[in-house]
């Protein structure tokens, strides 16, 4: 059977060729953008709020997503120093682009004078979707899959048939597990706005996106066959996702009980 992959180049700009790995990425990040920004005029914040973080915020967390995946990749990289920078051909980590991301917004909210979790708790939703949206940058690409599986199983599943042969990679199918990270992002995104009419105070929107993204994270990351390894059995993003869990769980009790979660988010 041949089945011809989707070409990862969009368009071609002369000798410049737009992936779109690309332009999914900067889709998620402008729809977020959008999102984000009229959550913090709602709550008070100046308008350019978010514009002037995001563009501070968006090459440091691709530099830290890169470096977070190269590090991890190291015995290949050494090898291929010129691959370092093909962030195009796919390769950054989620989770050092959360760990820019927050590092920036931390010190951008003390510049600004402005509450960290209050930047943090707007954001939640709108970080969640991109990240929904993002994985299908993935799909384009072709990774971020499980393990094999029959053509039979992607059928069971209903899915439109350009994801069944987008799947069908090298000979063999594998499970879509871009789709299954995406959809949960998604739902996590639904929930987090539903959230944000209840009595959460501030700072709890942001843990509990983290809580419910690094649940879903973890049993996902089991099931993919491209995991970063911390050790020969112990997958990175697990091993982050649990620590993650625990932390959240940890920061919200505590500033509940000494008092530091004093403003709701409706009323902040």
């Amino acid at each position: 059977m041949d089945i011809e992959p989707i070409n990862p180049i969009a368009i071609k700009l002369g000798p410049i060729p737009i992936h779109w790995y690309g332009v999914i990425i900067g889709a998620g990040i402008a729809i977020a953008l959008i999102l984000a920004t009229r959550e913090s005029n709602r709550r008070g914040l100046p308008k350019d709020t978010f514009t002037d973080l995001l563009i501070w915020a968006i090459p440091i967390s691709i530099i830290c997503a890169r470096i977070y995946f190269v590090v991890f990749q190291w015995d290949y990289y050494s090898q291929h120093p010129e691959q370092i920078i093909a962030i195009w051909e796919g390769g950054i980590a989620i989770h050092g682009a959360l760990i820019g991301a927050v590092l920036t917004a931390i010190v951008f909210a003390r510049k600004k004078g402005i509450s960290f979790w209050k930047l943090a708790d707007i954001a939640a939703p709108s970080l969640i979707l991109a990240q929904g949206i993002g994985r299908w940058g993935n799909f384009i690409n072709q990774e971020a899959h499980g393990e094999e599986v029959t053509r039979a199983f992607l059928e069971n599943l209903h899915l439109p048939q350009f994801i069944i042969d987008q799947m069908y990679i090298n000979g063999a199918y594998y499970h879509p597990t871009f789709l299954y990270e995406s959809i949960w992002n998604i739902i996590g995104f639904i929930i987090l706005i539903v959230l944000r009419r209840s009595s959460l105070r501030r700072g709890e929107l942001f843990l509990s996106y983290i809580i419910w993204y690094s649940i879903g994270r973890f049993f996902i990351e089991g099931m993919r066959t491209d995991s970063l390894m911390l050790t020969d059995f112990l997958r990175m993003a697990q091993v982050i996702s649990i620590v993650l869990i625990i932390v959240a769980i940890i920061i919200w009790v505590y500033r509940r009980k000494v008092g530091l979660a004093d403003k709701k988010y409706k009323e902040s």
